[in-house]
């Protein structure tokens, strides 16, 4: 098991800035504004050339109403139940608050153990004041760190080497032994060694990647919970509360998921703060490096024009697509509702046939398997890969009942196609004359395609290619 340590303290005090340093990237979203952070995330990091587990959590609060600060509360208290060790931070330029001792009291209680870090120590001044108040905190010797200019790093890696496991410090040497000695020559010459079936077991073998995108308050969250059979995420009336892109590793009938709950996404007109537009941003990435989304689609206020932006922006980017429609048990005329939903999807996504529409309610549950079982056939279509025999043949039937355009009175034949790759289902396709080829009618091939070998519902890229003539020159 990996060593997991948890970064606790008051808002502002560093923590997520402290969480991306020992990360190596920028991970979580770092503002100036107190409470940014909500819920916690989780994210491998490296310490002084140590492999451990880092948790990031909301700056902790002295509430235990119904409120978001004591839902934030409670989901900070989950994450340090998953840790070995905690890190308790405490800011040295403004001193030792009441909540501070508060909080060191309560942490004292935990049974684990606890490091405590006095952050922002940029200078001798800082150190010297703020360690002296951080002694009274009764954790033992505070820490002078600094998280923005990495300063300290080397004695928290002390402080935690006690802590440590003699396995997990040899972890990194098992990781590294080879698991075949021999030479990759005779892997190639061995006739029951088949690299491409290795290639595609690896591939399976690999999480599939989704991302759930929408609108604020359309139900992300309440699904992301829904699916992994827990509270991971803060949900309530409030629009807006997802801030963070928060991915968290599950499975579905034997496959490796890993789900990803992003911000709601406003129309960028109306973004005007500037912590929304990094919620947003972090969206857009999650989408960039999805394989399969899940546009969530409020059945109250069913697809406005932004649900359809963000739709074609994951289109756009390749991205296998999904239209779930969520609280389904509010709606009295369904089959109108239905068909209302997919006429508006055939014009605002057109670049799409048949877009794969789920309806489903995130709070009790219903057709929560039937939304999965969609997003592994989709994941399926979008791995799609077709025979360059049967490309061509297909090909030679197209032409012939539709050739293409004319170019000053002479064909333009298409010569020769076949898929260059898939993830979306890409193929190229040589022509006489590639800059004659009009959008209508590789909208012609690409229905073709669809229809021919059954990849509705996906994107699909069309390349039209020629061949470079020897006696051009």
């Amino acid at each position: 098991m990996t060593f997991t340590l948890a970064i606790c303290g008051r808002p502002n005090v560093g923590k997520s800035t402290l969480f991306n340093k020992i990360a190596g990237k920028k991970l979580a979203i770092v503002h100036d504004r107190p409470g940014v952070t909500r819920d916690w995330r989780e994210a491998d990091g490296v310490l002084a050339g140590r492999k451990l587990k880092i948790i990031d959590t909301a700056g902790l609060e002295d509430v235990l109403d119904q409120s978001l600060e004591s839902r934030m509360r409670g989901q900070t208290e989950m994450a340090l139940e998953r840790a070995d060790a905690i890190l308790f931070v405490v800011d040295a330029r403004e001193g030792i608050t009441e909540l501070d001792k508060y909080f060191a009291k309560w942490l004292r209680k935990q049974n684990k153990p606890v490091i405590l870090a006095a952050n922002k120590c940029e200078n001798q001044k800082t150190v010297d004041t703020g360690l002296g108040e951080a002694y009274r905190l009764g954790l033992g010797t505070p820490i002078p760190m600094s998280a923005e200019h990495g300063l300290g790093f080397e004695l928290l890696y002390d402080m935690l080497e006690e802590h440590w496991d003699e396995e997990d410090e040899n972890d990194d040497d098992t990781d590294n032994e080879a698991d075949f000695d021999g030479d990759i020559d005779d892997l190639e010459g061995n006739e029951e060694f088949d690299f491409a079936t290795l290639v595609e077991e690896e591939e399976n073998n690999r999480p599939i990647k989704i991302a759930i995108v929408g609108r604020p308050n359309a139900g992300k969250s309440t699904l992301f919970n829904r699916l992994l059979e827990e509270e991971r995420m803060i949900t309530g009336p409030e629009a807006g509360i997802t801030r963070d892109a928060i991915t968290a590793e599950w499975e579905y009938k034997g496959r490796q998921i890993r789900l990803v709950d992003t911000a709601g996404m406003r129309k960028r007109a109306k973004i005007i703060d500037n912590l929304e537009k990094m919620s947003v941003d972090e969206s857009l990435r999650a989408i960039r490096l999805a394989q399969v989304v899940i546009l969530m689609v409020d059945a109250e206020t069913p697809l406005e024009k932004q649900d359809l932006s963000i739709g074609q922006m994951v289109t756009r980017e390749g991205r296998a697509l999904i239209v779930c429609i969520n609280k389904w048990d509010l709606i009295d005329e369904k089959a109108d509702f239905l068909d209302e939903m997919k006429y508006r999807l055939s014009k605002g996504l057109s670049q799409v046939e048949n877009v794969q529409t789920m309806t489903i309610s995130a709070l009790t549950g219903k057709n929560i398997n039937k939304l999965m079982d969609s997003v592994l056939h989709t994941y399926a279509l979008w791995n799609r890969r077709v025979s360059t025999g049967k490309l061509n043949r297909w090909l030679d039937g197209m032409e012939r009942s539709h050739p293409a355009p004319l170019v000053q009175g002479r064909p333009n034949r298409l010569r020769y196609i076949t898929q260059i790759k898939t993830r979306p289902p890409t193929f190229a396709i040589w022509v006489s004359r590639p800059d004659a080829i009009t959008e209508s009618y590789k909208r012609y091939l690409v229905n073709g395609i669809r229809e021919a070998f059954k990849i509705p519902s996906v994107p699909i890229r069309l390349l039209v290619r020629t061949s470079k003539n020897p006696y051009h020159d």
